[in-house]
């Protein structure tokens, strides 16, 4: 620890004092911090609340959208915040949970922290809801390439919540909506 802080070139050492006083001043950031850091947890720790699951319970799976996974079949933030639901399979300590993926999802590991599972209830089922029947397609042109739109209507959901889909995503994730075409 420096004895004195003073103007560079001057070389100079103070007193035993200066070091006291220096300490001192030391021990009561520190304890002002720690202090801190107290109020801080204190705060946070109201908001939290802790999370447990059972074994075969449905849970939803929260995804990032900056991440891209191409498995999700949309990327940027059109892409899904939670997908699932997923059935637990085992919990792993007290923080972590194994789950049974799909098919889609092989590729990626089966463990996941408490923080990205979500209790799985039928509000947030249109989030996650596959389409159920084509209701009109239409061609854009898009630069310099065409591509073929279809007007999804998705199962449990009014008319008024249809969406544009290109042909491509769909026929590579629902191909049994195309099996009569």
């Amino acid at each position: 620890m420096p004895s004195c802080w003073l103007e560079a070139g001057e070389k100079q050492f103070m007193g035993p004092e200066i070091a006291h006083q220096t300490a001192e001043k030391l021990k009561v950031i520190k304890e002002g911090m720690l202090a801190a850091q107290k109020r801080q947890k204190r705060c946070a720790d109201k908001k939290r609340q802790p999370m447990t699951f059972g074994v075969g319970d449905l849970v939803l799976l929260k995804v990032s959208p900056s991440k891209g996974l191409i498995r999700l079949r949309k990327q940027g933030k059109l892409s899904p915040r939670l997908i699932g639901p997923f059935k637990l399979l085992q919990r792993i300590g007290n923080q972590a949970y194994k789950l049974e993926l799909s098919e889609e999802l092989e590729g990626i590991h089966n463990t996941f922290y408490v923080c990205y599972i979500t209790k799985f209830t039928r509000e947030v089922l249109d989030v996650i809801e596959e389409p159920k029947m084509i209701v009109d397609r239409k061609t854009k042109k898009l630069q310099c390439k065409m591509v073929e739109l279809m007007l999804m209507r998705r199962k449990h959901m009014s008319m008024s919540n249809l969406t544009w889909e290109t042909k491509d995503d769909m026929m590579s994730c629902y191909p049994h909506l195309f099996a009569d075409a």
